[in-house]
């Protein structure tokens, strides 16, 4: 634990000195030694402590705050007036689950450097494991993206054909509705639905008639005699 704290005591200095040195690219040469001297002169207000008559607070009444009983408090008024705030320092030490709780978050949050380099390489594993995975699958799709441009460019070409048909069928319906009732029909109409489906009946039939006809005529067709052997 006092090891983390001195950490972040010497990362704080650490970040003081560097904010203080990034201001020597920021500030001008005019006013640099402006505020070199400000720095220099600084001198904040002593704080003012009673040490002969140290406010203490009576636990015992209600009138005292709850968090001016806790014992977060009595270090604060120990740091502040030492023996003086009559604060018997023993009882300022963590309990043992207390220093159970602060050992675990120091593991947690500051684990030791063999566990923190374990964990760094560990997770470079997963990551390179990941970014070798996701090579694999890029290879693999575009190792059939010629196959799958063929295929896009084939269903495109029948789309474009059908949709071709189906234009010259709709175009060929309406002259012959046209033909049939000697005016232009609406293709929404009754009439024109009606005229559809007995074409598409009819068609439908020969089909059928002529898949018949030619099945007859391979069943009637006699199997060639086999060829005797000199």
């Amino acid at each position: 634990m006092a090891a983390s704290m001195l950490c972040r005591r010497v990362a704080a200095f650490c970040w003081t000195l560097k904010e203080i040195s990034s201001l020597k690219t920021v500030v001008p040469v005019s006013s640099h030694c402006g505020l070199l001297q400000q720095i220099a002169t600084y001198n904040p207000k002593p704080l003012k402590l009673n040490l002969n008559k140290p406010y203490i607070p009576d636990k015992e009444s209600e009138k005292t705050p709850e968090w001016q009983k806790t014992a977060e408090y009595d270090r604060k008024l120990y740091g502040r007036y030492g023996s003086a705030s009559g604060v018997d320092p023993a009882t300022l030490w963590p309990s043992h689950d207390k220093l159970e709780e602060l050992i675990a978050e120091e593991k947690e949050w500051h684990p030791p450097l063999e566990v923190t380099m374990k964990n760094i390489a560990a997770r470079e594993k997963e990551e390179n494991a990941k970014r070798l995975a996701k090579e694999k699958l890029i290879a693999a799709n575009m190792a059939k993206m010629p196959k799958m441009v063929a295929d896009w460019r084939r269903e495109k070409r029948e789309a474009k054909l059908k949709l071709k048909e189906e234009k010259a069928r709709r175009t060929k319906l309406l002259a012959e509705a046209r033909e049939r009732f000697g005016y232009a029909v609406d293709p929404r109409s009754p009439k024109f639905l009606e005229m559809v489906a007995e074409i598409e009946k009819e068609e439908k039939k020969k089909r059928k008639l002529m898949k018949r006809r030619l099945k007859e005529e391979q069943t009637a067709t006699p199997a060639a005699p086999p060829v005797a052997s000199p």
